[in-house]
């Protein structure tokens, strides 16, 4: 230990040297930026910038406090069917009950992509109390627990995740059909989101054209870092001219290029909407 002790002594030594002979000849310049002891400090700091709000705050609405649940169901595919219409129903009587603030935004079954899958895109109107509320709601309505359990039986596997919706995409909005929807999902870098934000804030305008953007979203609660985006198109031959024709708008591709070595991992799922979808 002394004699490590002793070595860095000398190389402090040795550097302090060199920087007093540069300021003496008038080298200092292209060490502006170099302070006597920042050269030990570089070595084992790293300086990160302060923010002074979340992270989520920065990058969704402000005049809306909406708070969204995707929820991803893996259905028996012998009971896909049976699954479809019990959802509709439910759903359905949720709608006209005014006492519960919320609303299904889509449901879809994914055509390409994990198949006998369901996908459910919610909206609470006033955020999380919003979602308290309705937690406390269903727990005591014995028709929806009698669903659950019911739904149960159907089911091989499930997910959610809480989300909030980028300011600077859409509001999903009620569409009529027919159209297929794209589910893009993105699980970024950790740390990444607010770059990502600022490149797509700027990219959406590259592809609103065909009114094919729905709704952008992040997670909150759930897996972290990822990013939804929902797209519409009226076939798969639309899609593919839809994205073609972006890449011939000067500055698409910059955005591509930025914001690709901030992801992970991506996905695509192709999705029909059900019966009672309100994104048809």
């Amino acid at each position: 230990i002394m004699a490590t002790a002793r070595s860095l002594h000398n190389i402090l030594k040795r550097q302090q040297h060199f920087l007093n002979k540069v300021h003496s000849t008038g080298l200092a310049r292209g060490f502006a930026n170099k302070s006597d002891e920042g050269w030990l400090s570089s070595m084992f700091a790293h300086k990160v910038d302060a923010r002074k709000d979340a992270h989520s705050n920065l990058l969704s609405k402000k005049d809306t406090s909406n708070l969204y649940k995707i929820q991803f169901h893996n259905v028996k595919p012998e009971c896909m069917e049976a699954y479809n219409k019990m959802s509709d129903e439910v759903q359905k009587e949720l709608h006209r009950d005014a006492d519960y603030p919320c609303e299904v935004v889509g449901s879809w079954n994914t055509w390409c992509g994990e198949q006998d899958q369901a996908v459910h895109l919610w909206r609470y109107s006033g955020g999380y109390p919003a979602l308290t509320e309705c937690l406390r709601k269903l727990n005591r309505n014995m028709a929806y627990l009698a669903f659950r359990k019911e739904r149960s039986k159907m089911l091989i596997s499930r997910c959610n995740q809480l989300l909030l919706e980028f300011s600077f995409w859409n509001e999903p909005a009620p569409r009529s059909g027919p159209n297929v929807y794209e589910l893009r999902t993105y699980q970024l870098v950790p740390g990444t989101m607010i770059e990502w934000g600022n490149n797509w804030a700027r990219a959406i305008k590259y592809r609103q054209e065909n009114n094919e953007a729905v709704g952008g979203f992040f997670t909150q609660i759930g897996e972290l870092y990822v990013v939804h985006h929902l797209w519409a198109y009226k076939d798969l031959q639309s899609r593919q001219e839809t994205r073609n024709a972006a890449w011939l708008k000067e500055g698409w591709d910059v955005n591509v290029h930025y914001t690709m070595p901030l992801i992970q991992k991506m996905e695509s799922r192709i999705m029909i909407p059900m019966e009672h979808s309100p994104l048809q």
